[in-house]
């Protein structure tokens, strides 16, 4: 897999995983232990696409 391609699927699960973060934030069943544990790896994704962008 090229640096791009794997840049392209690295951003694409970091949406993905926004979008989770956001939709679990709203939902009051979803517990904080699950809420931070996204954030986590998300953020997780985040440094490593900035750490390969540059």
């Amino acid at each position: 897999m090229s640096l791009g391609a794997h840049l392209q699927e690295l951003k694409k699960k970091h949406a993905v995983l926004a979008q989770r973060v956001e939709e679990a934030q709203r939902s009051p069943s979803i517990d904080d232990l699950a809420v931070r544990e996204l954030k986590k790896e998300k953020l997780r994704l985040k440094e490593e696409i900035s750490r390969l962008e540059h």
